[in-house]
């Protein structure tokens, strides 16, 4: 069963050519069998594959399939590596991949794009896969690109719209500078090392660089800024908020189950060489917390209900990068899977809700829709329980898991402080969104109209956010074990109690209007606070300013495009010489006489001379 890991990747990518192929041309109920067919016998062949792996104990397996390059003594081959890390990846991009796909066919049905849609998730998903089964950076790298050229091409899906065609350029132009980086990250390993095969290494970095050498800081660093710019941390962080430009089940798919999780699972690939730079290793962890408190800030500003649940995700990579940085490598995938589970929720619970609202997204112009669509107000409460890490959902176990180990890190209190601000923070703006959108006048004209191909997503997504804490794969067995992660009485009622306090203050303000916003908001500081934190705490204007307004003065002094004239002059310098050299060809016998005879003695005198 093992030898048919390659059909994983090879079937959504199969399903991807059908469909380019067949140039809009195939027929319109044939589109999804493919587009979600191919995703859907992937995630049960992804489904056998583990049961076989799991079942048979097996540490890891390697599928070499062809080789990819060969250069003097370089080779890269094209081969596929199985462990638990990326078998927990492959069935989460297969899993909420084929759900996500599955509801597209609903959703989607009505444009015009469909089979362009569908064959653009396809390749999603196929280079996702690729990047989680990779067993060499570079072949990694080639998925990596992959996910960032088609979030690109989904993005700017509709395409017509200039601000969607904007934030895809945004969010492919930010996340080049983290692969920059990486590709500079991928070089040095292999410069100094002597290879590109990730086991090897890791193994050959353990055997020659020890603690917080030079070499090893560098490589985490740079790997580091790779992941940053992938999944979206402090300071390459601006464009996912606007990558809600594209349909709303891209949206899903970039938050849950692709792109977005791509940084948290190279780190944790690479953790070996995070644990050799201790200093490189706290950064991410002080990134995280940073992060997830200025997301959580964020949503608590916005209108736009894609908005708030792109902050969150904002947020929730923030409580990853901090698992990651504490040393809690297994806490922090485990987070990336529960977040997988119930972000994949909201987002598909979002958008039934637009889908119904006839594509309206400001919250506060909805509202009292708990009982006209019942299915997606049941499954925001599950989903805002899981997200906000509500006792014994899916998102309780994954994150109690980081803020103990967070805890118990050199750190301290610190860290796990601003763990448990962020978590009232999230009950805060998560059931702001509820209140306000499910709660209060009802709004006329509005009804649940869902198929099964958009129900049965909904349905399983919100058993996964109860259940899916409740069982992981054992990924301890890949990482070293983290300081010992059990929070004090007070601490961890503490952290209980957090989200609950958020959730009475989210009451408060908007179900039982005893506290009034406007109120807040009208004041001079809560004004400028909400500006400030609307805008994503200022970091689209100071990139505006310090990147983008000087280079379009560039661009405007230098619209004759003064490296042009470097061309020109060869271009003059070349004709001007034909022109003096043409000149000496007049015919005359006694000037090639003349000129012989001087080259002549010119040359016998330089060989004199000399």
């Amino acid at each position: 069963m093992l030898d048919y890991l390659w059909l994983v990747p090879a079937l959504p990518f199969l399903g991807c050519v059908v469909l380019v192929l067949s140039q809009g041309r195939m027929p319109h109920r044939l589109t999804p069998w493919i587009g979600v067919g191919s995703v859907g016998i992937a995630a049960v062949l992804a489904g056998l594959i583990g049961q076989h792996f799991l079942g048979d104990h097996i540490a890891y397996y390697k599928l070499p399939l062809w080789t990819w390059l060969r250069v003097a003594e370089f080779s890269s081959g094209f081969g596929l590596y199985l462990d638990a890390l990326s078998l927990n990846m492959m069935l989460i991009v297969t899993g909420i991949g084929f759900l996500i796909h599955l509801y597209s066919a609903g959703f989607m049905a009505d444009d015009p794009g469909y089979a362009r849609f569908f064959a653009y998730m396809n390749l999603f998903v196929a280079a996702m896969l690729v990047l989680v089964l990779a067993d060499n950076l570079l072949l990694l790298y080639a998925g990596w690109e992959g996910v960032g050229l088609c979030s690109y091409l989904l993005i700017g899906f509709w395409y017509e719209n200039p601000a969607n065609g904007a934030a895809a350029r945004k969010a492919f132009v930010m996340t080049r500078v983290g692969d920059m980086a990486f590709l500079l990250g991928l070089l040095l390993l292999f410069e100094v090392l002597g290879s590109l095969d990730i086991q090897t290494l890791m193994q050959r970095a353990t055997l020659q660089w020890p603690v917080n050498t030079a070499f090893p800081m560098v490589a985490a660093a740079l790997l580091l800024g790779g992941a940053v710019g992938k999944s979206a941390q402090l300071p390459l962080q601006t464009w996912l908020p606007d990558a809600m430009a594209g349909p709303t089940p891209v949206s899903a798919l970039i938050h849950a189950a692709t792109m977005v999780t791509a940084g948290v699972y190279l780190i944790a690939r690479t953790h070996v060489l995070f644990q050799l730079a201790p200093p490189v290793r706290e950064v991410v962890a002080y990134l995280g917390a940073a992060g997830l408190l200025m997301a959580a800030c964020s949503a608590l500003a916005q209108h736009d209900i894609k908005r708030i649940l792109a902050y969150s995700t904002l947020s929730q990579l923030g409580y990853m990068f901090l698992g990651l940085g504490v040393g809690a490598y297994g806490a922090a995938v485990f987070h990336l899977t529960t977040h997988a589970y119930f972000k994949a929720l909201l987002f598909l619970a979002a958008g039934a809700v637009i889908h119904c609202y006839h594509h309206e997204h400001d919250i506060f112009r909805m509202g009292g829709l708990r009982r006209r669509l019942p299915l997606s107000f049941g499954c925001f409460v599950i989903g805002s329980a899981a997200l906000s890490a509500l006792p014994y959902t899916s998102g309780y176990y994954s994150k109690h898991a980081i803020l103990a180990a967070a805890q118990a890190a050199p750190q301290g209190l610190w860290l796990w402080g601003a763990g448990v601000l962020g978590a009232a923070l999230t009950g805060l703006y998560s059931f702001r969104l509820i209140f306000v959108v499910f709660y209060g006048p009802e709004t006329p004209n509005t009804r649940e109209r869902l198929g099964f191909a958009m129900t049965a997503p909904l349905l399983i997504l919100a058993g996964l956010a109860i259940a899916g804490g409740w069982f992981g794969l054992p990924l301890h067995t890949l990482f070293p074990k983290p300081p010992a992660a059990e929070l004090p009485y007070t601490l961890q009622l503490i952290t209980e109690l957090a989200p609950w306090a958020g959730i009475l203050m989210a009451a408060q303000f908007y179900l039982f209007r005893e506290w009034s916003v406007d109120k807040l908001v009208s004041a001079p500081l809560g004004a400028a606070l909400h500006r400030f934190w609307q805008s994503g705490w200022g970091f689209d204007g100071l990139y505006e300013r310090l990147l983008v307004e000087p280079f379009r003065w560039l661009a405007e002094a230098n619209r004759a495009d003064v490296l042009d004239d470097f061309s020109h002059a060869l271009a003059y310098l070349g004709r001007e010489g034909h022109r003096l050299l043409s000149a000496t060809q007049n015919g005359r016998l006694r000037w090639y006489a003349a000129g012989l005879a001087s080259g002549v003695l010119f040359a016998l005198a330089l060989g004199i001379l000399s």
